[in-house]
């Protein structure tokens, strides 16, 4: 009998994972890094489900013989051309017979191969527990800031063996923001949304800050999960702000292509309300003589900065002006490590009491 291994991050870097399951069931949703070589096809698993529950689990396995049996060649190989010598660890849902079923074949054809105990399932609350949790390797830095300041930009470009930058937008693909959907597609799952946070997360040293951007418990359909939005108020909270002419040059050279503009009038739809009649008839206007600057001004003036952080119950703990992102990364730098000082002098302090 396969040997069985549970769940820990740490498979995915030196295993092969083989998710047995279904294509829809692994584009929901998967573990990092997983290769879908599925033992039944969407259709078939349905058939098999509906034979279950009207026959019996006998017959039902029979018809899954038949109908699986003549693809086990292709399986095998596949599975032995993708682990390239890596060690392998096969799951389905939840550790049953369908991982139970490859990893046994895989064993009779003579490669090694472990079931995953409890399947993609064991995984699930993996991610689960650990947003619950939200037990982070280094501390968190938050950079909030007004819409085309740049936060997400300078977050991108820093320097990675100081920091550890997680670009939540990236992985939600959407800017969080009413016209954040413009050439971007949010056409997978939530679940996978949280696999992909998960992972960067997980990938992520013990010895820097984690420096992610300010956003609101929703980025476009997906919602942080877990406490990671509690967790990221708790955090060091970094106030980025530019001039308002970078700000619309930033916003220009964002959304200047002449591809956005029927998106553009849909968004903008879909503020009318609190845009008003007017403001809404103007930037309509701008939009349609395709005048970007004009939009991206007219956004700042009339709806970004009147709706987005108009009332902040907090204090930042550094004013951060990000018109030049080299010389904001030095002073954020500065800062921190003059804030872990304080912090460690104190600690010293105390002791000495």
């Amino acid at each position: 009998m396969p040997e069985k291994i549970r769940f820990t991050p740490q498979l995915i870097d030196s295993h092969c994972l083989i998710d047995v399951r279904t294509p829809l069931e692994f584009e929901e949703d998967h573990i990092p890094g997983a290769i879908n070589v599925p033992l039944l096809t969407n259709e078939e698993r349905v058939e098999i489900g509906i034979m279950h529950k009207n026959v019996g689990p006998v017959q039902a396995r029979k018809r899954g013989l038949e109908m699986t049996c003549p693809r086990f060649y292709d399986m095998v190989s596949r599975i032995i051309s993708v682990a390239d010598g890596r060690p392998v660890v096969v799951y389905c849902w939840r550790g049953g017979m369908r991982s139970n079923s490859v990893a046994l074949l895989l064993e009779i054809c003579g490669t090694p191969a472990m079931q995953l105990v409890g399947g993609y399932k064991s995984y699930r609350k993996h991610v689960m527990d650990f947003f619950e949790k939200c037990d982070f390797a280094g501390p968190l830095i938050v950079i909030h800031g007004m819409t085309g300041t740049g936060k997400t930009e300078f977050i991108k470009q820093l320097d990675t063996s100081k920091w550890s930058p997680i670009d939540l937008e990236g992985l939600a693909c959407h800017r969080g923001s009413a016209f954040g959907s413009l050439g971007m597609q949010q056409d997978f799952s939530q679940k996978w949304f949280e696999s992909l946070l998960w992972d960067a997360f997980r990938r992520m040293p013990p010895d820097r800050p984690i420096v992610l951007e300010g956003e609101s418990r929703r980025i476009g359909r997906y919602f942080l999960p877990g406490n990671l939005y509690s967790r990221m108020s708790e955090g060091c909270r970094a106030w980025a702000y530019a001039s308002l002419e970078t700000r619309v040059k930033r916003l220009t050279a964002e959304y200047a292509k002449p591809e956005y503009k029927t998106g553009m009038l849909l968004a903008l739809e879909r503020i009318r309300k609190k845009l008003g009649g007017i403001h809404h008839m103007q930037l309509q206007e701008l939009i349609e003589t395709w005048d970007v600057e004009g939009i991206a001004q007219g956004l700042i003036e009339s709806y970004y900065d009147k709706t987005y952080y108009s009332t902040r119950d907090w204090t930042a703990e550094i004013d951060l002006e990000l018109e030049d992102y080299v010389r904001a990364e030095a002073e954020l730098l500065h800062f921190w490590n003059s804030r872990n000082a304080d912090a460690r002098q104190d600690i010293q302090a105390a002791d000495t009491l």
